[in-house]
Protein backbone atom coordinates (compact mmCIF):
# COMPACT_ATOMS: atom_id res chain seq x y z
CA UNK A 1 0.00 0.00 0.00
CA UNK A 2 2.62 2.50 0.76
CA UNK A 3 4.60 1.50 -2.28
CA UNK A 4 1.62 2.74 -4.62
CA UNK A 5 1.18 6.01 -2.51
CA UNK A 6 4.74 6.89 -3.25
CA UNK A 7 4.36 5.15 -6.73
CA UNK A 8 1.24 7.66 -7.38
CA UNK A 9 2.82 10.46 -5.61
CA UNK A 10 5.73 10.56 -8.46
CA UNK A 11 2.82 10.69 -10.94
CA UNK A 12 2.04 13.92 -12.70
CA UNK A 13 -1.72 15.13 -13.22
CA UNK A 14 -2.50 16.52 -17.12
CA UNK A 15 -5.37 19.32 -15.88
CA UNK A 16 -6.23 18.91 -19.76
CA UNK A 17 -9.50 20.77 -20.19
CA UNK A 18 -11.02 19.96 -16.88
CA UNK A 19 -11.84 24.09 -16.44
CA UNK A 20 -15.07 23.51 -19.48
CA UNK A 21 -15.87 20.00 -18.64
CA UNK A 22 -19.00 20.30 -20.55
CA UNK A 23 -16.32 20.51 -23.78
CA UNK A 24 -14.51 17.47 -22.53
CA UNK A 25 -16.36 15.00 -24.28
CA UNK A 26 -16.63 17.29 -27.47
CA UNK A 27 -13.43 17.52 -27.46
CA UNK A 28 -12.49 14.18 -27.36
CA UNK A 29 -14.80 12.93 -29.93
CA UNK A 30 -13.02 15.33 -32.13
CA UNK A 31 -9.66 14.88 -31.41
CA UNK A 32 -10.50 10.55 -31.88
CA UNK A 33 -11.44 11.54 -35.67
CA UNK A 34 -8.60 13.66 -36.06
CA UNK A 35 -6.46 10.64 -35.22
CA UNK A 36 -7.95 8.57 -36.80
CA UNK A 37 -7.39 10.45 -40.41
CA UNK A 38 -4.32 11.85 -39.08
CA UNK A 39 -3.54 7.98 -39.17
CA UNK A 40 -5.13 7.08 -42.42
CA UNK A 41 -4.14 9.74 -44.23
CA UNK A 42 -0.51 9.72 -43.73
CA UNK A 43 -0.14 6.29 -43.23
CA UNK A 44 -1.46 6.44 -47.40
CA UNK A 45 1.24 8.82 -48.70
CA UNK A 46 3.89 6.69 -46.98
CA UNK A 47 2.96 3.64 -48.53
CA UNK A 48 2.02 5.65 -51.89
CA UNK A 49 4.99 7.12 -51.79
CA UNK A 50 7.00 3.98 -51.88
CA UNK A 51 4.83 1.69 -53.49
CA UNK A 52 3.87 3.97 -56.35
CA UNK A 53 7.37 3.60 -58.88
CA UNK A 54 6.34 7.28 -60.33
CA UNK A 55 6.78 8.82 -57.05
CA UNK A 56 10.28 7.70 -56.07
CA UNK A 57 11.60 11.33 -56.53
CA UNK A 58 12.93 13.70 -53.83
CA UNK A 59 9.54 15.83 -53.68
CA UNK A 60 7.94 12.43 -52.21
CA UNK A 61 10.88 11.11 -50.21
CA UNK A 62 10.75 14.60 -47.88
CA UNK A 63 6.85 14.04 -48.14
CA UNK A 64 6.60 10.36 -46.89
CA UNK A 65 9.10 11.26 -44.23
CA UNK A 66 6.79 14.59 -43.01
CA UNK A 67 3.90 11.82 -43.16
CA UNK A 68 5.67 9.71 -40.61
CA UNK A 69 6.97 12.47 -38.60
CA UNK A 70 3.24 13.91 -38.27
CA UNK A 71 2.22 9.67 -37.60
CA UNK A 72 4.77 10.05 -34.75
CA UNK A 73 3.77 13.11 -33.17
CA UNK A 74 0.20 12.46 -33.19
CA UNK A 75 1.15 9.26 -31.56
CA UNK A 76 2.98 10.38 -28.83
CA UNK A 77 0.33 12.93 -27.36
CA UNK A 78 -3.14 11.69 -28.58
CA UNK A 79 -3.67 8.11 -27.18
CA UNK A 80 -2.51 9.41 -23.66
CA UNK A 81 -5.19 12.60 -24.16
CA UNK A 82 -8.00 10.58 -25.01
CA UNK A 83 -7.31 8.18 -22.05
CA UNK A 84 -7.33 11.10 -19.50
CA UNK A 85 -10.60 12.26 -21.09
CA UNK A 86 -12.64 9.31 -21.03
CA UNK A 87 -11.27 8.10 -17.98
CA UNK A 88 -11.48 8.89 -14.32
CA UNK A 89 -8.21 9.97 -14.00
CA UNK A 90 -5.89 12.02 -15.58
CA UNK A 91 -2.70 11.11 -14.15
CA UNK A 92 0.67 10.11 -15.93
CA UNK A 93 3.52 8.63 -14.85
CA UNK A 94 6.73 10.35 -14.87
CA UNK A 95 8.39 8.50 -17.32
CA UNK A 96 5.72 8.81 -19.46
CA UNK A 97 5.72 12.54 -19.04
CA UNK A 98 9.55 12.29 -19.50
CA UNK A 99 8.85 10.39 -22.75
CA UNK A 100 6.65 12.54 -23.97
CA UNK A 101 7.83 15.59 -23.68
CA UNK A 102 10.76 14.69 -25.31
CA UNK A 103 9.54 13.26 -28.22
CA UNK A 104 6.59 16.21 -28.74
CA UNK A 105 10.29 18.50 -28.50
CA UNK A 106 12.01 15.89 -31.06
CA UNK A 107 9.36 15.42 -33.59
CA UNK A 108 8.45 19.43 -33.44
CA UNK A 109 12.16 20.45 -34.37
CA UNK A 110 12.78 17.95 -36.92
CA UNK A 111 9.66 19.30 -38.57
CA UNK A 112 10.85 22.60 -38.78
CA UNK A 113 14.02 21.65 -40.24
CA UNK A 114 12.61 19.40 -42.67
CA UNK A 115 9.84 21.77 -44.10
CA UNK A 116 12.70 23.85 -44.78
CA UNK A 117 14.59 21.20 -47.01
CA UNK A 118 11.25 20.45 -48.51
CA UNK A 119 11.82 23.99 -49.75
CA UNK A 120 15.08 23.89 -50.92
CA UNK A 121 13.59 20.64 -52.88
CA UNK A 122 10.88 23.12 -54.91
CA UNK A 123 13.69 25.62 -55.75
CA UNK A 124 15.84 23.43 -56.76
CA UNK A 125 12.63 21.64 -58.94
CA UNK A 126 11.31 25.04 -60.17
CA UNK A 127 14.42 27.49 -60.24
CA UNK A 128 17.30 24.52 -61.57
CA UNK A 129 14.93 22.02 -63.55
CA UNK A 130 17.77 20.64 -66.27
CA UNK A 131 20.40 20.02 -63.09
CA UNK A 132 17.30 18.57 -60.44
CA UNK A 133 18.46 15.93 -60.77
CA UNK A 134 22.32 16.04 -60.21
CA UNK A 135 21.58 18.68 -56.94
CA UNK A 136 18.96 16.32 -55.69
CA UNK A 137 20.41 13.18 -55.65
CA UNK A 138 19.22 10.54 -53.42
CA UNK A 139 22.63 10.51 -51.13
CA UNK A 140 22.15 14.07 -50.68
CA UNK A 141 18.38 13.91 -49.39
CA UNK A 142 18.98 10.98 -47.32
CA UNK A 143 21.81 13.27 -45.44
CA UNK A 144 19.53 16.31 -45.15
CA UNK A 145 16.84 14.16 -43.73
CA UNK A 146 19.24 12.54 -41.49
CA UNK A 147 20.11 15.62 -40.73
CA UNK A 148 16.89 17.41 -39.39
CA UNK A 149 15.90 13.99 -37.41
CA UNK A 150 19.57 14.33 -36.01
CA UNK A 151 19.07 18.28 -35.03
CA UNK A 152 15.54 17.44 -33.74
CA UNK A 153 16.99 15.35 -31.37
CA UNK A 154 20.20 17.34 -30.06
CA UNK A 155 17.79 20.43 -29.51
CA UNK A 156 15.11 18.15 -27.76
CA UNK A 157 17.92 16.30 -25.50
CA UNK A 158 19.39 19.79 -24.55
CA UNK A 159 15.27 21.64 -23.49
CA UNK A 160 14.51 18.52 -22.00
CA UNK A 161 17.82 17.98 -19.92
CA UNK A 162 17.66 21.69 -18.83
CA UNK A 163 13.37 21.68 -17.97
CA UNK A 164 13.49 18.23 -15.97
CA UNK A 165 16.25 20.04 -13.59
CA UNK A 166 13.88 22.37 -12.00
CA UNK A 167 12.42 21.92 -8.54
CA UNK A 168 9.09 21.90 -8.68
CA UNK A 169 8.47 21.87 -5.01
CA UNK A 170 6.47 18.91 -4.89
CA UNK A 171 4.13 20.70 -8.11
CA UNK A 172 2.17 17.90 -9.88
CA UNK A 173 -0.28 19.06 -11.61
CA UNK A 174 0.51 20.25 -15.64
CA UNK A 175 -2.14 22.76 -16.55
CA UNK A 176 -1.92 21.19 -20.51
CA UNK A 177 -3.25 17.56 -22.05
CA UNK A 178 0.05 16.93 -22.83
CA UNK A 179 3.98 17.41 -21.49
CA UNK A 180 4.36 20.30 -22.79
CA UNK A 181 7.61 22.86 -22.06
CA UNK A 182 6.03 26.34 -21.39
CA UNK A 183 3.51 23.91 -18.69
CA UNK A 184 6.36 22.33 -17.73
CA UNK A 185 8.35 25.38 -17.05
CA UNK A 186 5.46 27.21 -15.16
CA UNK A 187 5.32 24.08 -12.95
CA UNK A 188 8.55 24.98 -11.80
CA UNK A 189 9.00 27.23 -8.52
CA UNK A 190 12.06 29.00 -9.66
CA UNK A 191 12.42 31.45 -12.65
CA UNK A 192 15.08 30.43 -15.32
CA UNK A 193 16.54 33.17 -17.17
CA UNK A 194 19.29 30.19 -18.92
CA UNK A 195 16.34 28.43 -19.91
CA UNK A 196 14.55 31.35 -21.50
CA UNK A 197 17.61 32.44 -22.88
CA UNK A 198 18.33 28.85 -24.39
CA UNK A 199 14.49 28.14 -25.37
CA UNK A 200 15.00 31.95 -27.38
CA UNK A 201 18.16 30.66 -29.22
CA UNK A 202 17.23 27.34 -30.45
CA UNK A 203 13.84 29.12 -31.43
CA UNK A 204 15.82 31.04 -34.20
CA UNK A 205 18.06 27.94 -35.03
CA UNK A 206 14.84 25.73 -35.39
CA UNK A 207 12.05 28.30 -36.12
CA UNK A 208 13.43 31.55 -37.32
CA UNK A 209 16.30 30.55 -39.98
CA UNK A 210 14.59 27.82 -41.37
CA UNK A 211 11.74 30.22 -41.55
CA UNK A 212 13.76 32.46 -43.64
CA UNK A 213 15.33 30.17 -45.78
CA UNK A 214 12.28 28.78 -46.78
CA UNK A 215 10.95 32.77 -47.82
CA UNK A 216 13.70 33.08 -49.44
CA UNK A 217 13.39 29.97 -51.55
CA UNK A 218 9.77 31.28 -52.40
CA UNK A 219 10.95 34.51 -53.10
CA UNK A 220 13.26 33.18 -56.02
CA UNK A 221 10.39 30.59 -57.00
CA UNK A 222 7.89 33.68 -56.80
CA UNK A 223 10.58 35.67 -59.58
CA UNK A 224 10.94 32.25 -61.68
CA UNK A 225 7.48 31.26 -61.89
CA UNK A 226 6.52 34.73 -63.42
CA UNK A 227 8.69 34.16 -66.12
CA UNK A 228 7.19 30.75 -67.03
CA UNK A 229 5.11 30.63 -70.48
CA UNK A 230 3.84 27.29 -70.38
CA UNK A 231 0.00 27.88 -68.53
CA UNK A 232 0.32 23.64 -67.35
CA UNK A 233 3.49 24.21 -65.62
CA UNK A 234 2.64 27.27 -64.35
CA UNK A 235 -0.20 25.77 -62.58
CA UNK A 236 2.00 22.76 -61.10
CA UNK A 237 3.90 24.46 -59.78
CA UNK A 238 1.59 26.18 -58.13
CA UNK A 239 0.33 22.94 -56.72
CA UNK A 240 3.06 21.91 -55.67
CA UNK A 241 4.81 24.78 -53.89
CA UNK A 242 0.96 25.77 -52.73
CA UNK A 243 0.35 23.13 -50.53
CA UNK A 244 3.94 23.34 -49.08
CA UNK A 245 3.41 26.84 -48.05
CA UNK A 246 0.35 26.15 -46.34
CA UNK A 247 1.53 23.48 -44.28
CA UNK A 248 5.00 25.72 -43.71
CA UNK A 249 1.71 28.74 -42.62
CA UNK A 250 -0.30 26.70 -40.30
CA UNK A 251 2.58 24.76 -38.49
CA UNK A 252 5.05 27.90 -38.34
CA UNK A 253 2.25 30.16 -37.31
CA UNK A 254 1.48 28.90 -33.86
CA UNK A 255 4.71 27.09 -33.21
CA UNK A 256 6.54 30.60 -33.60
CA UNK A 257 3.87 32.14 -31.41
CA UNK A 258 4.20 29.99 -28.88
CA UNK A 259 7.29 29.35 -28.29
CA UNK A 260 9.40 32.57 -29.32
CA UNK A 261 7.50 34.97 -26.77
CA UNK A 262 7.86 35.06 -23.01
CA UNK A 263 7.05 32.51 -20.74
CA UNK A 264 4.68 34.47 -18.99
CA UNK A 265 3.10 36.20 -22.33
CA UNK A 266 0.67 34.04 -23.24
CA UNK A 267 -2.42 33.02 -20.84
CA UNK A 268 -2.85 29.11 -20.82
CA UNK A 269 -6.31 28.87 -22.17
CA UNK A 270 -5.03 30.72 -25.50
CA UNK A 271 -2.35 28.24 -25.09
CA UNK A 272 -3.89 25.01 -24.71
CA UNK A 273 -6.21 25.61 -27.46
CA UNK A 274 -3.24 26.58 -29.87
CA UNK A 275 -1.05 23.56 -28.99
CA UNK A 276 -4.36 21.82 -29.80
CA UNK A 277 -4.49 23.30 -33.39
CA UNK A 278 -0.57 22.54 -33.77
CA UNK A 279 -0.35 18.87 -32.12
CA UNK A 280 -3.58 17.60 -33.49
CA UNK A 281 -5.49 19.61 -36.33
CA UNK A 282 -1.96 19.94 -38.27
CA UNK A 283 -0.71 16.36 -38.59
CA UNK A 284 -4.58 15.68 -39.68
CA UNK A 285 -4.19 18.50 -42.55
CA UNK A 286 -1.03 17.81 -44.04
CA UNK A 287 -2.00 14.58 -46.25
CA UNK A 288 -5.41 16.14 -47.02
CA UNK A 289 -3.52 19.40 -48.17
CA UNK A 290 -1.52 17.24 -50.67
CA UNK A 291 -3.41 15.02 -51.53
CA UNK A 292 -6.34 17.25 -52.39
CA UNK A 293 -3.99 19.52 -54.15
CA UNK A 294 -1.58 17.13 -55.51
CA UNK A 295 -2.93 15.11 -58.38
CA UNK A 296 0.37 13.26 -58.66
CA UNK A 297 -0.92 11.49 -55.15
CA UNK A 298 -4.58 10.98 -56.82
CA UNK A 299 -3.41 9.36 -59.73
CA UNK A 300 -0.81 7.08 -57.73
CA UNK A 301 -3.66 6.15 -55.71
CA UNK A 302 -5.81 5.25 -58.31
CA UNK A 303 -3.06 3.49 -60.07
CA UNK A 304 -2.46 1.30 -56.96
CA UNK A 305 -6.11 0.66 -56.04
CA UNK A 306 -6.54 0.01 -59.82
CA UNK A 307 -3.98 -2.81 -59.70
CA UNK A 308 -5.03 -4.71 -56.69
CA UNK A 309 -8.70 -4.72 -57.83
CA UNK A 310 -7.76 -6.88 -60.91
Amino acid sequence: MDTNNRSSMTDFILLGFSDWPQLEHIISGTVFIFYIVTLVGNTTIILVSNLDSQLHTPMYFFLSNLSFLDLCYATSIIPQMLVNLWGPTKSITYGGCVLQFFFALDFGATECLLLAVMAYDRYAAVCQPLYYTIIMHPQLCQKMVLTAWLGGLGSAFILCSLTLKLPRCGHREVDNFFCEMPALLKMACVYSKVIEIVVFALGVIFLLVPLSLILISYAIITQAVVRIKSTARWHKVLNTCGSHLTVVTLFYGTVIYMYMKPQNSTSQDEGKFLTLFYTIVTPTLNPLIYTLRNKDVKRAIKRILYVEKW
